[in-house]
């Protein structure tokens, strides 16, 4: 009868140091590549009965909205100007700019709020009937916007995406963007 080979010593383990972490499992390292992502910092809000952000560094201020003073030959969509802390600046409606009907208030005093936009040329104020709500979310969550839902009389692409959030979609404007070098040139002059 042949011998048996050891095969004990064919296969010995292999030493493994004390300090070396185990291989995480795939639900670990997929927590941890999350953990390491960048996140999206948006001011969200209601216009319609639709959600829409704008990233924070976007905006300069939330406040409620003053008094505003109507000012002839403006585009339907600028409601007028406002003093907000010493600054007179256009206000502007973006329901009415987006041609979005508007819902009622939720809010029975009737106060809406305004964030203030500040870009190179100018700064404005964008009016929203309910509190935006501040909202940190992970840069996976946003897909960008299909090319056909822009706004064709605007020459660069103001919707950066659409975020997911739950069982909600939130637009995400480029407040930079929203509007055409010829409003821009009427809000500056």
């Amino acid at each position: 009868m042949p011998s048996k080979k050891n095969t004990a010593a064919q296969a010995a383990p292999v030493p493994v140091e004390e300090n070396t972490p185990a291989p995480a499992n795939g639900k670990e390292q997929q927590e941890k590549s999350k953990a390491n992502e960048p996140l999206l910092h948006l001011i969200v809000f209601k216009l319609g009965a639709e959600y829409y952000g704008i990233k924070i560094e976007q905006v300069k201020e939330v406040t409620v909205t003053p008094s505003i003073t109507r000012m002839p030959r403006t585009p339907d969509f600028v409601k007028g100007v406002a003093n907000i802390r010493g600054d007179i600046i256009a206000i502007m409606d973006l329901e009415e700019r987006f041609g979005i009907k508007p819902v009622p208030a939720s809010s029975e005093n009737g106060i809406t709020y305004t964030l203030v936009i500040e870009a190179k040329e100018y700064s404005i104020g964008v009016v929203v009937k309910e509190v935006p709500q501040s909202l940190n979310l992970s840069v996976s969550k946003m897909d960008k916007a299909p090319s056909f839902l822009q706004d064709i009389a605007v020459q660069e692409n103001y919707i950066e995406g659409l975020a997911k959030v739950d069982n909600r979609l939130i637009i995400v404007l480029d407040m930079y963007k929203i509007l055409s070098g010829d409003e821009i040139k009427q809000l500056s002059s």
